[in-house]
């Protein structure tokens, strides 16, 4: 077998076109993409400047649109802190406690008495 006997036997397989068992054939003979001529529409230069700007625009907008809505929701985060901030401090301050002076009555208490003594600061507490 030489190297011209296998050229034409491939060649030979490339021409001929089978049908299937429906009658209609295979694939139709097609063109490689790179041989087939596309039409080269070009825009004119101003209209790409005129869609340059307009992207930028709407780029511009959408981004002072986040920064607004981000603004937003930094005030209302540090407005929700403050107001945890200033309910915490009220419920220190409405708190009525009374100040055991003998800590040998701590070893007498109950569990469940324990569980409700807790340590405060003076200065922030009101005694009845």
């Amino acid at each position: 077998m030489s190297k011209g006997s296998k050229k034409k036997v491939a060649k030979k397989d490339s021409d001929a076109r089978g049908q299937c068992k429906s009658g209609r054939p295979w694939k139709t003979p097609k063109q490689k993409f790179a041989s087939v001529k596309k039409s080269i529409y070009r825009r004119p230069l101003d209209k790409k400047v005129e869609l340059r700007n307009d992207l930028k625009h709407i780029k511009e907008v959408s981004k002072e649109i986040k920064e607004k809505r981000k603004e937003e929701n930094e005030f209302k985060k540090k407005r929700r802190m403050e107001n945890a901030e200033k309910r915490k401090q009220n419920e220190l301050k409405s708190e009525v406690v009374q100040v055991i002076k003998n800590p040998a009555k701590l070893k007498r208490l109950r569990k469940k008495q324990l569980r409700n003594v807790e340590k405060r600061d003076f200065d922030q507490v009101k005694t009845a």
